[in-house]
């Protein structure tokens, strides 16, 4: 398996990215190659200062930038030699059978475009995986359709369905449209038709969640519309550094709670890697003809490592043939759901 990396959108340059890989690539044997896209003398540079001496890295130059200023479809087409761009045609023209970027979020969505939606598939989403409880849950779409129609939700379920089964071994995920409560009457017409729709395609739908079942080991599957969950995701990364961050002040304010989170440190070290997003390494774009993996723009090394790491994962369950066979299945259903009676 042939893995893209676009090692120079991130915040922290190519050295940290680069670092990561180089962690994911001592601690999985099955990566044939990761291509370093980015410049290539800041690459090698890079390459060099780490003492990275692993056969399977290969460096792809690309002279360009695509920055978190840039606008998503005129970056794309303006700057071709980007490092996201080459990283998109190396998988577009078979060259890599995945891309990570920790780049422009819209230019990843629109430039991925280009590899082509799995048959049937009418759009694809950006799925996030969640902490909860006491275990995780998907959340999609959270960033790549700000409008959508009944059916797109129901094709979103069927995705996030097979990839809690798949990458979390779930045998029935419980499957639920977010609403503004769990009763029929609650919501508005785009989440009623699309609860109507996810209940006809044999998932284990749940119906209706809402904000308090997230983080409650309620649902395993949650499907919005991109609008909302892009609000949903970044709001519960607020509220995480802000819990961070005042738990951090409420334990230092005395030598008498210091001493008692002394006592309790193993406790708050598993609290810490229990909510770290850098384990999750990013967000999967799904629906395409290609694994792409939306990393944070923030990503250290560890999160680099986690997203080959869920590539390489997604590469060897070959999840796009078992998703184009179960959207085609969906639609089928879907069709006859919307022929007027």
């Amino acid at each position: 398996m042939r893995i893209a990396v676009d090692v120079m959108g991130g915040d922290h340059g190519c050295k940290v990215a680069i670092a990561g890989v180089k962690l994911a690539l001592a601690e999985d044997d099955s990566i044939s190659s990761v291509l370093l896209v980015g410049r290539e003398a800041e690459i090698s540079a890079a390459v060099t200062a780490q003492n990275i001496s692993d056969r399977r890295i290969e460096i792809v130059n690309a002279t360009e930038v695509l920055t978190m200023e840039d606008k998503p479809l005129e970056g794309i087409r303006k700057k071709k030699d980007s490092s996201m761009v080459r990283a998109i045609e190396l998988v577009r023209h078979g060259k890599a059978d995945a891309i990570i970027s920790p780049g422009n979020t819209g230019a990843l969505v629109a430039g991925s475009m280009k590899l082509g939606r799995l048959d049937g598939v009418e759009r694809p989403a950006i799925a996030a995986r969640m902490p909860s409880r006491s275990h995780d849950f998907i959340l999609l779409d959270v960033g790549a359709n700000a409008v959508c129609e009944p059916s797109h939700l129901a094709q979103f379920a069927v995705m996030g369905n097979l990839y809690a089964k798949e990458m979390f071994g779930l045998q029935k995920p419980r499957v639920g449209v977010l609403s503004n409560g769990s009763e029929e009457s609650k919501g508005n017409d785009l989440t009623r038709e699309a609860a109507r729709l996810c209940a006809l395609l044999g998932l284990n739908f749940i119906g209706y969640v809402e904000g308090f079942d997230l983080f409650n080991d309620g649902v395993d599957v949650v499907v919005c519309d991109g609008f909302v969950g892009n609000i949903v995701l970044k709001t519960a990364e607020s509220l995480g550094y802000a819990m961070k961050d005042i738990l951090k002040a409420g334990l230092t304010a005395s030598p008498a709670r210091k001493l008692g989170a002394w006592i309790a440190r193993e406790g708050f070290q598993g609290l810490k890697k229990r909510m770290d997003p850098e384990v999750y390494g990013g967000a999967m774009l799904l629906g395409l003809n290609g694994v792409v993996i939306k990393a944070h723009g923030s990503s250290r090394e560890r999160a680099i490592a986690s997203a080959v790491g869920v590539a390489a994962k997604e590469i060897k369950l070959n999840l796009r043939k078992t998703l184009a066979a179960q959207i085609a299945n969906a639609n089928i259903v879907l069709a006859s759901a919307t022929v007027p009676a």
